[in-house]
């Protein structure tokens, strides 16, 4: 579902990734870890493009990235789930509003729209929690709604950059394990993150970046003490 080819990318010269060769399957589950600077988000950032890699290829669902026109972008972010550290919810906007956002813009009819919403808030364990304002919200229950957001489309991959960054132990735990569940569903999750106690709680494929290079891979893995920062 996820796959990059001899991927690198070039900042002014200066190498964030090194020869990224990676495939991650449907309904697959993993981690992606390093300390600040290995290239962590620089990878998601190429996943949905936004980032274009300086060589070497990237593919979601047999789609190459590369040979994306720039009107397709928007799209392909659309159809793929996206959770972000510091939520994006729009603060004016209902929890309802949204996770309505992106099927709104893909024109699907309402009474499709509040199907799909209501059924994406009942798996997050917000579907009480519609007509509230993101403010009224706990950070656990914003992530959430952003969780929510992410899958109502039904993308076959959700991707989660530092989603736990700003929770307590507690609260990022019930996230990746809901997470977990959703990928349980079907889903492939990818989880760029530095949280070790969460990592190695949760024993799950494990891939390990430092100075943009791959040097780990490991199935049921933790995340190496060395490898922290």
């Amino acid at each position: 579902m996820i796959r990059l080819q001899n991927v690198s990318k070039n900042y002014g010269g200066r190498p964030a990734l090194t020869n990224i060769s990676l495939h991650i399957a449907l309904g697959e589950f993993a981690f992606l870890v390093g300390p600040s600077g290995a290239g962590k988000s620089t990878l998601m950032r190429l996943l949905y493009r936004e980032e274009m890699p300086t060589s070497g290829n990237v593919f979601i669902g047999g789609v190459n990235l590369n040979r994306l026109h720039k009107k397709q972008i928007p799209l392909l972010r659309r159809r793929l789930g996206i959770v972000f550290q510091d939520y994006k919810l729009l603060p004016r906007q209902t929890v309802f509003a949204n996770v309505a956002y992106v099927l709104r813009a893909l024109g699907v009819n309402e009474k499709d729209v509040d199907k799909r919403v209501n059924s994406a808030l009942c798996v997050v364990n917000l579907d009480d929690k519609g007509e509230a304002y993101p403010d009224e919200l706990s950070g656990g229950e914003q992530q959430r709604v952003g969780i929510a957001r992410a899958i109502v489309n039904g993308p076959p991959v959700l991707l989660a950059d530092e989603p736990t960054g700003n929770l307590d132990p507690a609260t990022s735990l019930e996230i990746v394990q809901l997470l977990e569940r959703i990928s349980e569903r079907g889903t492939t999750v990818l989880i760029s993150t530095h949280d070790q106690p969460i990592v190695n709680a949760m024993r799950k494929r494990v891939i390990s970046l430092r100075n943009g290079e791959i040097i780990a891979d490991v199935d049921s893995g933790v995340y190496e003490v060395g490898s922290t920062g």
